[in-house]
């Protein structure tokens, strides 16, 4: 009985030989190379007008910015060399972004949590996400307005000065950086979400199979596995905070200096109590308004952009330096 011989196999080429004539834009059609030469060119000005910002702000600012300008308080005057520096802006930006984060970030990893593991009832779920959802993208200056309102009754006169008819004002440091808080939840939410839809399902089953409960699962396994994402959306939420203006102006006051209620500015309380600026203020009353110091509105405006920098270069420093899990490399 004759023994058929085996069919001859043949190797198939590398993956590189079998994709180079797809992956060669030269043998595209026309509107899909049209098409590429749009998105290059749209990508390249982007860059270019940042370019452009970071060296214009850099010249202009540098120019202009002398280390008296960091340590100095504001003051009143006709003349740009007597109403000294923006030492108060500076700390009013610090204490603003700290507040507000440090309100939302817990906040909004709960209300993230929530949604992902557990949106139990459906239409409450559904109802927090169209809260979200509308509060991303409610004006700031409307937030301002319903902070003005909400915390101008007597009953919050310990967060903020009190005028002559004995009602508070609803102008502190406390209720700015609540409501800034606000600016930031819905950037918080949304990243903490994706870091924690983005763990496989088995990781959860593995855990509950070694007799973890659902609640030890988020603390000691999803929480820490999505703790990149949450940091990406706190930096976020921080820059959106940082370059906010119309919560400034309307709930701090946009002041000259900080003004602690009562008169005591080494008293954390009263500080907070009262009110002040911060850099996007300071830059906007000497740019525009009745500061009319042109020169200081530029090294204001770049010491904001370092911050504002400083911030992104972070987010992007935690999303190319995040250590993967041992089991996304499985």
């Amino acid at each position: 009985m004759a023994v058929e011989a085996p069919p001859e196999t043949t190797t198939p080429p590398p993956a590189a030989e079998r994709t180079e004539a797809r992956d060669s834009s030269a043998s595209w059609p026309t509107r899909d190379r049209v098409a590429l030469g749009l998105c290059w060119a749209a990508g390249l000005g982007l860059c270019a007008v940042a370019a452009f910002l970071v060296l214009y702000m850099l010249v202009k600012g540098l120019s202009d910015l002398q280390l008296s300008l960091l340590t100095e308080s504001p003051r009143t005057g006709g003349d740009q060399t007597g109403t000294g520096g923006f030492f108060d802006p500076i700390i009013g930006s610090i204490l603003l972004a700290v507040m507000g984060t440090v309100l939302a970030l817990p906040l909004g990893v709960a209300t993230a949590v929530w949604l992902s593991e557990y949106a139990r009832p459906f239409w409450l779920a559904r109802a927090v996400e169209s809260g979200v959802e509308v509060l991303a993208g409610t004006p700031s200056i409307v937030l301002a307005f319903f902070g003005l309102t909400f915390f101008g009754q007597a009953f919050f006169g310990f967060l903020s000065p009190v005028g002559e008819n004995a009602n508070p004002l609803g102008r502190s440091f406390f209720i700015a950086g609540t409501m800034m808080s606000f600016i930031a939840l819905p950037l918080i939410v949304g990243s903490t979400r994706e870091a924690l839809q983005s763990i496989p399902g088995h990781i959860r089953e593995a855990s509950y199979a070694l007799g973890k409960t659902k609640a030890a699962t988020i603390r000691r396994v999803l929480l820490p596995t999505a703790r990149p994402g949450i940091a990406t959306g706190g930096a976020l939420g921080l820059g959106r905070i940082v370059g906010d203006t119309a919560i400034v102006v309307v709930l701090l006051g946009a002041t000259l200096t900080i003004q602690p209620e009562p008169a005591d500015r080494y008293d954390p309380y009263s500080v907070l109590r009262g009110t002040g600026s911060t850099l996007t203020s300071y830059v906007y009353n000497n740019a525009v308004g009745e500061g009319g110091s042109p020169d200081k509105a530029y090294a204001a405006a770049f010491v904001l952009l370092l911050l504002v920098l400083a911030l992104t270069f972070a987010v992007d420093l935690i999303a190319r330096n995040r250590k993967e899990p041992a089991w996304m490399g499985q």
